[in-house]
């Protein structure tokens, strides 16, 4: 198999077809692991069927339910389960072919899709069913093959599942550019469940009802938003269940999963629930007050408005908190409209070779320099560790000669054969000792804010001894800002306050400060600030004493006593 593939354009249809075939095949054979599979609890199961309306009690044979990559029948048998009593309450005959339209199973994996098949087929003969019916209705429900590449479905009532989470690098080229020229949804780093909601949601019937359980990520981060804006142009999200930090799978997997359930129709009001005890008993005591209405009284459910906004995050979180980060944007710049850059430091591809002891180091001083990692942010403060990081570009962003820097010849060439298999190497032959992200060595000399990707409460530490930041530490320089100054502010709970907005949580609790929340920060113009006030935001950082500054931040941002008590409580 070729290592990449863009188009089908570019190798007769024979070859194309006969290839993405051969990647399909080999992906029906994977591991679980490799097709992200992993099972969701029963109650959760039961849960999900009740909120989207799949009932007993209703007429179920007049509808249709779709389980995407159904796997073992997670959901499929459930359904199954639910449509037999229906049907036996309405007293219908057992004739096949009358229930032929109600159910359909699409599931990659050969061996899972005969397991379920069995299963399914044992079933209905144990319903009443002879054995032609049964397996009439098997081979008219249960379809195996790529859910993604599937023609010919109709448009459904109900899909329900949990789409697998495959991450794009455990993905056949030739697959992942079919489904990238089929799905607009499959943007930048996305993981295959992002197209699978796509296509589910295109196969709802007008007021049709979708009900997954995956992971949140895609609801507030980056490669999220075109699906987002997919759902603001032509559905609704009616509730939204956050499920981190509860055990809604069979196994303990690292996973950050949220029930969603949109309808093909208008509206603005979203029921939310967070983290609700995942148990036989109070899920279905959720799903009857989802019914009822009761739990709004109690807060148990909220009722939230306006989360679906295009393509921006969704705001699911603490009301109050939005409606102060909403204020804010309305009357302040952002970082970068004030002047200031928000960046990311270097990703080497292979650290261990370009990332050592700087003063053993062996290569000329312009092709070396110190580095911080996150190690060397202690206690608010830089304690430099020693490590340097290996420098192949020139002030100017070409990639510097080797012929005119031989101990930097001599350093890249013993360590040529791991340079040369990383992918960005691979891509560029002849620039195979550069490092992923170019190096601009004027970064080192400028006073900036580090902040490391992952914390529970903000950690926005000033440096300005000529460290270059590692890959896993965001920075903010400023041609505006005092940068101490700056520091006070983000860390009187202005930066947390927008990040936990934004980003979604992870296990523990814990925040992603990346760039694309941090770019959301909104600050006062530099102008605007006195005097007075910049000496005492830049002797608080100073000092190390944010807490002290907290109310000049917030009378610089003009805040009310509730708005005051919004940020204490965010920043903790």
């Amino acid at each position: 198999m070729p290592s990449s593939i863009s188009s089908p354009d570019l190798f007769s249809a024979q070859q194309y077809y006969t290839e993405l075939d051969n990647a399909v095949a080999e992906m029906a054979l994977a591991s679980g692991e490799e097709r992200g599979a992993v099972f969701t609890k029963s109650c959760v199961v039961d849960l999900i069927l009740d909120l989207v309306g799949y009932t007993p009690d209703r007429q179920l044979h007049r509808f249709n339910l779709l389980e995407p990559s159904c796997g073992t029948g997670r959901f499929f048998l459930p359904a199954l389960d639910r449509l037999l009593i229906s049907w036996k309450k309405a007293g219908g005959p057992l004739f096949a072919q009358s229930l032929a339209t109600c159910l359909r199973g699409v599931e990659l994996h050969q061996e899972t899709f005969h397991a379920l098949r069995r299963t399914v087929l044992n079933k209905l003969l144990e319903a009443g069913f002879n054995k032609v019916e049964a397996e009439r209705l098997c081979d008219a429900w249960l379809i195996q093959g790529d859910f993604l590449l599937t023609q010919d479905l109709p448009a459904f009532d109900f899909v329900v599942g949990n789409p697998p989470y495959v991450r794009q690098e455990k993905i056949a080229p030739i697959l992942l550019s079919t489904y990238r020229a089929k799905y607009r949804t499959l943007y930048d780093r996305a993981d295959l469940y992002v197209p699978f909601i796509e296509q589910s949601l295109k196969l709802l019937k007008p007021h049709g009802l979708l009900g997954f359980i995956c992971t949140d990520r895609w609801t507030k981060n980056k490669y999220g938003a075109p699906l987002r804006n997919m759902i603001s142009k032509g559905y609704h999200l009616k509730a939204y269940i956050d499920l981190v930090g509860t055990q809604a799978f069979e196994t303990d997997v690292a996973t950050y999963p949220a029930i969603t359930i949109i309808t093909r129709s208008r509206g603005t009001l979203t029921q939310l629930v967070s983290k609700p005890q995942v148990s036989p008993s109070s899920l279905k005591k959720l799903a009857g007050d989802f019914s009822s209405g009761k739990a709004t009284a109690t807060g148990v459910i909220k009722t939230v408005s306006a989360v679906v906004n295009g393509e921006q995050p969704w705001t699911l979180d603490n009301q109050d908190q939005t409606a102060l980060v909403r204020d804010l944007e309305a009357r302040f710049p952002t970082l970068q409209e004030e002047g200031c850059k928000v960046g990311i430091g270097v990703a080497t591809g292979a650290d261990q070779v370009f990332i050592v002891d700087y003063n053993t180091l062996d290569v000329e001083p312009s092709r070396k320099l110190p580095l911080a990692t996150t190690k060397d942010l202690n206690a608010g403060k830089v304690v430099w560790q020693g490590r340097g990081v290996v420098n192949p570009f020139e002030d100017d962003g070409t990639l510097a000669n080797l012929e005119t820097y031989p101990k930097f010849k001599d350093y890249v060439t013993g360590h040529q054969k791991k340079l040369k298999g990383r992918h960005v190497a691979k891509k560029s032959p002849a620039k195979w000792y550069k490092t992923i992200d170019r190096i601009t060595s004027k970064l080192a000399n400028q006073p900036k804010l580090l902040i490391p990707d992952i914390k529970g409460n903000a950690s926005i530490v000033y440096e300005h001894e000529g460290l270059y930041p590692h890959h896993n530490l965001y920075y903010i320089t400023s041609e505006t800002w005092d940068l101490r100054a700056l520091q006070t502010v983000l860390l009187s709970g202005v930066a947390e306050l927008f990040v936990s907005t934004y980003s979604t949580r992870m296990r523990g609790g814990y925040l992603r400060y990346q760039a694309q929340y941090l770019r959301r920060i909104r600050i006062p113009q530099w102008e605007a600030v006195s005097e007075k006030v910049r000496e005492q935001l830049i002797d608080a950082s100073k000092s190390q004493d944010f807490v002290r500054c907290r109310d000049v931040v917030f009378d610089l941002y003009g805040l009310s006593n509730n708005q005051r008590s919004i940020i204490n409580q965010t920043a903790g």
